[in-house]
């Protein structure tokens, strides 16, 4: 035994000092938090859950290579991605956080499956860490279904690609570019084989944002892609990986669903509305003018009307109503002073706008999610 350097304290001076040293474990070990241990998963649809109301999988479901990812208390990492797959087919995994169920594994104390009709607003945020050296997307995925399925395949998949590495592009093909929850997005439509595929497009990269999930799902219902009465199953965020992949990064995540209300566009949404489209026509111009009937028994507290413009169209200025995007799949929604349609009542807006070819009306329309008839 190596001798003392220190003098010896009498037997007095030992006990206190031992008192001492136990009181100021005991006070670290009341006021410091319990460290949870990250945990590494390398099992193909290996899964665990973090802050005690998501779930974080590795799903690597196009490849027999190994992958692995290391989850914290707020997130994961990929750790190793091996393998590759070709850019023009489907990519070899989707790790990913979610909140909801995913082929019957439901995170702890959700509220999904739910009803579109009935969710008030679903805030979410999240933020990615990226790599140059590997080909990839990082997606946000919303899965609609006309039941509250909670296995298997969903009808609709809306995919938000935050960011995107390599020669790689969505389902389908694009349709156009659309703003939405105050973002400019190219716009892809399409069908896998299994379901229809809505995905949005950032032109740039997208390290961190907060939104409302049912900006994109109203956006699915316009297009006709999905119906009020519908589900939302979950919500997911991770990356699709091509080639590599090991330092993508999930570092926070957070996901609430609202619900309560009667409709996305608040607790008046109704079961029955009609819109008249009034319009004047010339060479290269034209302008429209729009009655929104609630012919439903509830008031509208807070309105959103969804329609197409015919191509070649778009809108120049506009009054009582804020219109975006100014082409293709537009919303008009309620200003200050005009929200409210009582049961029975109308509200009118309208617009200036210009168009090239032949001159044509819009084929439907759908407030707050509703599809209305037209007079």
């Amino acid at each position: 035994m190596r001798p003392s350097t220190h003098p010896v304290r009498g037997a007095s001076g030992l006990v206190g000092a031992l008192l001492a040293a136990l009181a100021a474990l005991a006070a670290l070990l009341t006021t410091a938090p319990a460290a949870q241990a990250d945990t590494a998963i390398c099992e193909q649809y290996g899964s665990t859950t973090i802050q005690g109301r998501y779930v974080v999988q590795n799903n690597r479901w196009g490849t027999s290579e190994t992958q692995c990812i290391n989850v914290t208390d707020s997130g994961f990492r990929i750790t190793q991605a091996d393998g590759s797959v070709p850019t023009n087919g489907a990519p070899k995994s989707y790790p990913s956080v979610f909140n909801g169920c995913h082929y019957t594994n439901c995170s702890p104390g959700t509220n999904l499956p739910a009803q579109l009709s009935t969710i008030s607003s679903a805030p979410t945020s999240i933020s990615y860490s990226y790599v140059s050296n590997a080909v990839y997307d990082a997606a946000y995925d919303i899965w609609l279904d006309p039941t509250p399925r909670t296995d298997g395949v969903n009808r609709t998949e809306i995919m938000v690609w935050f960011n995107k590495v390599g020669s790689i592009q969505p389902v389908g093909s694009q349709v156009g570019t659309a703003t939405v929850a105050g973002r400019q997005w190219q716009v892809w439509s399409g069908n896998n084989g299994s379901n229809d595929v809505l995905s949005f497009v950032a032109p740039s990269a997208i390290t961190s944002w907060s939104f409302d999930v049912m900006d994109f799902a109203r956006q699915a219902i316009a297009r006709g892609l999905a119906q009020n009465s519908w589900y939302l199953t979950s919500v997911q965020a991770g990356f699709e990986p091509w080639q590599n992949g090991a330092g993508l990064a999930v570092n926070s995540f957070s996901s609430t669903v609202n619900t309560g209300g009667s409709g996305p566009g608040g607790p008046g949404t109704p079961a029955a509305c009609e819109v008249t489209y009034a319009t004047s026509v010339w060479p290269g111009g034209f302008t429209a003018d729009v009655t929104v009937t609630n012919t439903a028994a509830t008031p509208v507290d807070g309105w959103r009307l969804a329609f197409t413009l015919p191509s070649g169209q778009r809108v120049t200025s506009a009054w009582n109503a804020g219109i975006t995007p100014s082409s293709g799949a537009v919303t008009a929604t309620n200003l200050a002073h005009n929200g409210q349609i009582a049961a029975g009542d109308r509200v009118t807006f309208g617009f200036q706008g210009a168009y090239s070819g032949t001159f044509a009306k819009p084929a439907g329309f759908s407030l707050n999610g509703t599809a209305c008839t037209t007079a």
